[in-house]
């Protein structure tokens, strides 16, 4: 096939023009490289009928300008406006602003800038507000930390009209579900305290219609029914250091309780404060189990033994599933992705105190 005109590599020998002093454009491009600014877009968009000397030409002409293409450039060439948002909720936690991090270096790597809403309260219009703004600046797709079973019911509700990745909760057949496996990891801690020989664990939940402490919670009362143990009461904490301390004081009052599993590693810190204030010692009289295995956990007194959630690997995930979503045709099945946990055994856990 006869190459056309506007698609051809500079010929050797060209003289170039010098373009010293203002910042080239794509047309500049175009000229140096001798083809139209159609194919510069076609390479900066990596089309594949572009053949190998023509984009060479076209990128050996943006070397020698330093040309650098605008996100605008790009977005008009696409079709896209290579922008992505995300909708978090408690984004001050430990689990949510390291998956947020991860969102956003994963992004960048991949050419595209992240909007970010943190929302305090998760009513439903507060998260059609959201909706509403990410769609209002042409974000290419969303990925919504939707801890909370009812976040998930109100994105369900929302007609957000364009791919979507939902972390935590489901929200039907087809949005993509990425989440820790939290059932996984509270079978773990729990059946690492039994076979340490108590009796029986107690726990300290998070809220209840918290999508991964009632995961958690289920999966306690699960292990411990099916090792033929005695399942005592939950108390509910609000994943907050304050609330483990105090329901830590009421668990110190009672003799019986030699192991506990906490649902997090900050209420794991209230409870470790209140059983040395109550002069009970760990892991000689209570081991307690945390979880997510936050960057303090290994230098508490004593080393908290906790589930480690690896949040970077849920952000990166999250996104990789999202830009899928774009790239790929409609109608996809939903994708649900249970990132593993590992339960890292550290000094706060041990054999229960001898009896008499």
């Amino acid at each position: 096939m006869t190459p056309s005109a506007t698609d051809s590599p500079v010929p050797k020998g060209r003289s170039r023009r010098n373009f010293a002093g203002a910042r080239p454009v794509m047309a500049d491009v175009a000229r140096l490289a001798g083809v139209s600014k159609q194919t510069v877009s076609r390479v900066l968009n990596d089309h594949p009928a572009v053949r190998p000397e023509t984009r060479e030409a076209v990128l050996d002409a943006m070397r020698t300008l330093g040309y650098r293409p605008s996100r605008s450039a790009r977005s008009l060439a696409s079709g896209r406006t290579r922008m992505l948002g995300v909708i978090s909720f408690d984004a001050a936690r430990y689990g949510p602003a390291s998956i947020l991090t991860a969102i956003n270096t994963a992004a960048q790597e991949a050419g595209y800038l992240v909007s970010s809403i943190a929302l305090d309260t998760a009513d439903h219009d507060t998260v059609v507000e959201a909706v509403n703004r990410l769609s209002a600046e042409g974000a290419d797709g969303v990925i919504a930390i939707a801890p909370q079973q009812w976040v998930g019911r109100a994105l369900a509700e929302t007609d957000l009209g364009t791919p979507l990745v939902v972390l935590e909760s489901a929200l039907d057949d087809s949005t993509p579900l990425v989440t820790g496996d939290s059932r996984t990891g509270a079978r773990k801690a729990t059946e690492h305290l039994l076979r340490l020989g108590h009796a029986t664990v107690w726990h300290i939940a998070g809220p209840a219609g918290w999508t991964s402490a009632d995961h958690r919670l289920a999966s306690w009362q699960a292990t411990l029914q099916a090792a033929g143990a005695d399942v005592p009461a939950p108390l509910a904490g609000d994943w907050s250091a304050d609330s483990g301390y105090d329901l830590g004081r009421r668990l110190a009052r009672r003799p019986e309780v030699t192991a506990v599993f906490v649902s997090n590693d900050q209420m794991a810190l209230g409870l470790l404060h209140a059983l040395h204030e109550s002069g009970r010692s760990v892991p000689g009289d209570v081991s307690v189990v945390g979880y997510d295995d936050i960057p303090e956990a290994g230098h508490l007194l004593p080393p908290l033994t906790t589930v480690r959630t690896d949040f970077a690997e849920i952000g990166t995930r999250s996104l990789r599933l999202l830009l899928d979503r774009i790239d790929g045709p409609g109608g996809q099945p939903r994708v649900d992705t249970l990132v593993p946990v590992d339960l890292v055994v550290r000094a706060s856990t041990g054999p229960p105190p001898p009896v008499g």
